[in-house]
């Protein structure tokens, strides 16, 4: 236990101090962000012409892929 308690601590320091993983964890801080401020904007449905622009660019990019895929 106190293996992975020392393991655990080292990793975390040098988490700590890599300016890499400090980027990388800010990115994922954004990310989850812009989901939750999504999620809260079209969390009940998205109606209106935003819901039906989303659907209807949705449906393109899915139609593309598939054209692409196939052809």
């Amino acid at each position: 236990m106190l293996k992975h308690y020392i393991r655990t601590a080292e990793t975390l320091k040098r988490l700590r101090t890599d300016q890499d993983g400090v980027v990388s964890f800010e990115y994922i801080i954004v990310a989850v962000c812009i989901v939750g401020a999504v999620g809260a904007v079209f969390g009940g449905g998205a109606g209106g012409q935003i819901g039906a622009a989303l659907t209807t660019g949705i449906t393109a990019i899915t139609t593309a892929f598939a054209t692409a895929i196939a052809g």
